[in-house]
């Protein structure tokens, strides 16, 4: 009997090992079954995607070819060039900002010492068109505020002038891709009626061959347009802001005069 039980036990702990072993096996191999399914659904987006894209500038090239080779180059040439404008006032308005407050308050701390030539030093040491204003301002602080202020109006009239130049050619592309697209249409609706001419027949086949032509290249410059106006309203907007600090700050700098002038030049 005591052979039995012992035989009985022994089978018992082994039975419920296995089942132990097992039921760690089993999330195991769920959780291998489950990276696999993960990695497939990963390459399998990872080849829709590329396809995608395959598609995309695949079509975009057929309606680049379909649209009249000719005209639709000269749309993109214009947003090429419209877009290089943008782009350079871009940079050039990124520098032209300042931390105008810090500026300010180095300059007033400086004035307010009696350092009129430390002033001069900042300004002439910071970048932008506010700190060339200041230092036009503070060269004539010797000859009266109104000196003054006729310096910083001048001269920051200059500066407006330096912030919008090349504006002008950003608006020229943008009024020029749509005309350019337009007339592309045009030639393209002649080039459909010389064809129907020719082959004597107003058939829908003729007809839309010709019209589906024309119509994408007024497709491509209005994109043109909208494109390069969206990028022309940002540089616009940043153009406003800096003659905005260029106002309220020469209305400081003058307050600034005024006090220096009491203080020291009495």
């Amino acid at each position: 009997m005591k052979k039995l039980f012992a035989i009985l036990a022994m089978s018992g702990f082994l039975a419920m090992g296995t089942t132990v072993m097992a039921q760690d096996e089993a999330p195991a191999a769920q959780v291998e079954q489950v990276a696999e399914q993960a990695q497939t659904a990963a390459a399998a987006a990872t080849t829709e995607m590329a396809t995608e894209e395959v598609g995309l500038h695949k079509a975009l090239k057929t309606k680049f070819i379909e649209g009249n080779a000719f005209f639709m180059s000269i749309v993109m040439i214009a947003l090429i060039f419209g877009m290089a404008f943008i782009i350079e006032r871009i940079i050039y308005l990124n520098l032209a900002e300042v931390n105008t407050k810090k500026l300010l308050a180095e300059v007033e701390a400086a004035l307010n010492k009696g350092d009129l030539e430390g002033a001069k030093t900042i300004c002439r040491n910071t970048r932008g068109p506010i700190a060339s204003i200041f230092y036009q301002g503070l060269m004539r602080m010797d000859h009266g505020v109104d000196v003054v202020e006729k310096a910083v109006v001048s001269y920051g009239g200059v500066q407006a002038g330096l912030l919008e130049k090349g504006l002008s050619w950003i608006t020229l592309f943008i009024a020029m891709a749509p005309s350019l697209g337009f007339l592309g249409t045009v030639i393209g609706m002649v080039q459909a009626f010389d064809k129907i001419q020719q082959v004597g027949d107003i058939s829908p086949t003729v007809v839309a061959g010709g019209m589906k032509v024309a119509l994408i290249t007024t497709i491509g410059g209005l994109i043109v347009a909208l494109i390069l106006q969206l990028f022309y309203n940002y540089v616009l907007a940043k153009v406003e802001s800096i003659l905005n600090d260029m106002e309220d700050s020469s209305v400081s700098l003058l307050d600034l005069v005024i006090k220096y002038n009491t203080k020291y030049n009495k």
